[in-house]
């Protein structure tokens, strides 16, 4: 059954909050803003037909005030709420309070982010499609002398990892019994914390995984497709800094296989809307399903990039009950896109954040570049909220294009008052393991440093030099 949205409500900010603003502008749907106090300025608010600051500063007095953003969605008359990512995106009760107050979600059902949200309920809920999963256990654990014998029986390292949540937190890895009882205290101390929920599980320790995930779009009539995979290996803290697609290591044969896999973990909690299913794939090529994310994925204009799809637009069809307007064999990979994180961080001291005021702002411009972000020259970087400024997307016919591109576009993109993760992309670009394909999620702690930057820039003076003398 179609219902027709004619006004939606984002409840986010920042540059998923202009993304989506930029789709409903393109699709003649009235767009609503809701703002704190330290975003009044800010580029996403000025996007939408109308605004409403909706509290202080901090998020638990702001964007995650579930009551009064659904009363500002009745009060405006409001049809639908697109979450974004982050905040209330997969947040189930948001969504059942949403449904009570007969606003559509665009997104997922409080079903299936409550499956999908508990790792341990995800796994019990793929076993029917004899989809592959890390060996571990699928119960929550809390004793040490169990999580030992456990750990034992599958062989060190392991992970411990929080059942509910996200971004590495109550995460741990143990290399041997004399770590377990601290790690396990540790994990689910930090779980508790970041979560509400103490839960953890144990999994063998992936050794030189890949992180890949794949894009699924499903409808409310039961048709359920990907759009290819997302390459997500480079990462600190266990949170990605650059991402691309096609990833390099990916067959045909086995795209094919982990894509549906994909398929059938979404069709396993009845899925509708776009989300992400995420993998490890180990150094022998085998894949484990990891986690689904219910929702738009920060990095999702790599794939817009390779397939032509409107993501958001998608998402908002399907929440009015429109049918998938392609099917698998519609949807072809054409070229390849890279992506990096701009974070306001400072890369050379462990990625912490560089709160400022952004005295230059110039992002780069050109054919096969993209720049999502939702700062103007001027603002201060608030310090409440995640430190990304904006994504930085780079197309090319190959691999080696879009790394070249991304290359440009790093050196023209004109940033000044704070420390961003720029010069890190740029030391990921020209790196032989990068460029070769052959790399994993431990680039980072591997090769990256100050020193090892610092070399790598002395190296391309040197060889700059040599080529002029030959000349």
């Amino acid at each position: 059954m179609q219902k027709p949205i004619h006004k939606v409500l984002v409840a986010n900010r920042g540059e998923i909050a202009c993304r989506v603003f930029r789709t409903l502008k393109k699709m003649g749907i009235a767009s609503v803003a809701v703002y704190s106090e330290a975003d009044f300025n800010a580029p996403f608010v000025g996007m939408a037909d109308e605004a409403v600051c909706i509290g202080p500063p901090p998020s638990n007095q702001s964007y995650l005030l579930q009551d009064k953003i659904i009363e500002v969605a009745k009060r405006l008359n409001v049809d639908a709420i697109h979450p974004g990512y982050g905040f209330l995106s997969e947040n189930p009760v948001f969504a059942a309070n949403l449904e009570k107050n007969d606003i559509l979600l665009i997104g997922p059902s409080a079903y299936s982010m409550e499956i999908m949200g508990s790792k341990l309920a995800a796994k019990d809920a793929v076993k029917a499609f004899d989809i592959p999963l890390v060996p571990g256990t699928d119960y929550a654990l809390t004793d040490a002398a169990e999580c030992e014998k456990i750990a034992e029986g599958i062989g060190y390292p392991v992970l411990i990892k929080a059942s509910a949540g996200g971004g590495g937190k109550g995460m741990r890895l143990v290399n041997n019994a004399a770590e377990i009882k601290e790690q396990l205290q540790m994990a689910m101390s930090e779980a508790l914390s970041a979560f509400g929920d103490a839960s953890v599980f144990i999994e063998k320790y992936v050794e030189e995984p890949r992180h890949i995930e794949f894009q699924i779009m499903a409808d409310k009539h039961g048709n359920v497709v990907h759009l290819f995979e997302r390459e997500c290996s480079i990462q600190r803290r266990h949170q990605k800094v650059v991402e691309e697609a096609p990833s390099s290591v990916l067959s045909p044969e086995l795209r094919k296989k982990i894509g549906d896999a994909a398929v059938n973990v979404a069709k396993a909690c009845n899925y509708v809307g776009a989300g992400t299913v995420e993998f490890l794939v180990d150094k022998h090529l085998n894949f484990y399903f990891l986690e689904m994310n219910t929702r738009l994925q920060v990095e999702h204009p790599v794939t817009e990039m390779i397939t032509g799809v409107d993501l958001v637009e998608q998402q908002v069809r399907v929440a009015m009950g429109e049918v998938l307007p392609f099917k698998q064999e519609d949807l072809h990979i054409t070229g390849h896109a890279m992506e990096l994180r701009v974070y306001a961080e400072d890369p050379f001291n462990n990625f912490l954040p560089s709160i400022n005021v952004l005295h230059t702002y110039r992002p780069p411009v050109g054919e096969g570049i993209r720049v999502d972000d939702g700062f103007r020259e001027g603002m201060e970087i608030p310090m409440y909220y995640d430190p990304m400024l904006a994504k930085l997307t780079t197309y090319g016919a190959t691999r080696r294009a879009a790394i070249e591109k991304m290359k440009w576009a790093i050196q023209h993109y004109d940033i000044d008052g704070i420390e961003t993760t720029l010069d890190f992309g740029n030391f990921v670009m020209n790196h032989e393991a990068f460029v070769s394909g052959k790399f994993d999620t431990s680039f980072v702690p591997r090769y990256f440093s100050k020193d090892a930057y610092m070399n790598q820039l002395k190296e391309a003076a040197n060889s700059a030099a040599a080529l002029a003398t030959t000349l």
